[in-house]
């Protein structure tokens, strides 16, 4: 699935490079050549994905990592960290400020996809195009379709969005807040109890197939997907 990638890149002939490759591969990628003009767009939209160049004007790459994993809004964020650098120990010290992966310039597109992939996979699930199943309900994100043992599930997008979150997180109770953050974005202001309405719009249409039961509520503190 396309991800909301941010480069951080300060030169401009590797970050137009890199910018084309992804925009080729189909993600939306936002620009930034220094840490400080990455933290205003992040400030209104918090990206998939960012990938940071080590060395960059003012602020460099590893003390904006830093900033980064310091605040609970942006602790979570996946993180790529580009650099010139090979030495193991500055590899060490890249990992150590919370980076997710390292890779040293100069690497291929098709190196960079695989590492963004990778991390996508292990970090944010709900942002791939990898098929999921619990007990037998299926979602496809490349066709957008939700089988219950085969039989067809039709959903509104945002239900739709909803149970991909769930169905790649599963067991873990989250918040109404974190569910707007998540499956809505950081960025949209609506309210909490907006969740409840969808929710219940999930529940329903899964309710024909028996899958509603999966979609469980934690009186205090949100809802879980949970097999058990």
């Amino acid at each position: 699935m396309p991800a909301n990638i941010l480069l951080v890149e300060d030169e401009p002939a590797i970050q137009e490079l890199i910018s084309f490759n992804l925009t080729q591969a189909g993600h939306h990628v936002m620009r930034a050549d220094s840490a400080e003009s990455a933290a205003h767009i992040v400030r209104n939209a918090l990206p998939d994905l960012i990938l940071l160049d080590w060395m960059l004007p003012g602020m460099t790459g590893i003390e904006f990592a830093r900033k980064l994993r310091g605040e609970e809004r942006t602790r979570q964020i996946p993180l790529i960290m580009l650099t010139a650098r090979s030495d193991e120990q500055d590899k060490i010290i890249g990992l150590d400020t919370g980076a997710d992966d390292y890779i040293t310039k100069p690497f291929s597109p098709r190196e960079l996809q695989a590492r963004i992939k990778s991390v996508l996979r292990r970090r944010s699930p709900q942002v791939t195009d990898d098929l999921v199943e619990v007990q037998g309900l299926r979602l496809d994100p490349t066709t957008h379709r939700v089988t219950g043992n085969g039989d067809p599930i039709d959903l509104g997008p945002t239900e739709f969005r909803l149970l991909h979150f769930f169905m790649t997180h599963p067991e873990r109770v989250h918040s109404r807040a974190q569910l707007l953050d998540q499956v809505w974005g950081d960025h949209v202001f609506v309210e909490e109890r907006t969740v409840d309405v969808h929710i219940r719009r999930l529940r329903s249409a899964l309710e024909t197939s028996g899958y509603d039961r999966l979609i469980q509520t934690v009186r205090g503190t949100g809802y879980r997907l949970s097999a058990q």
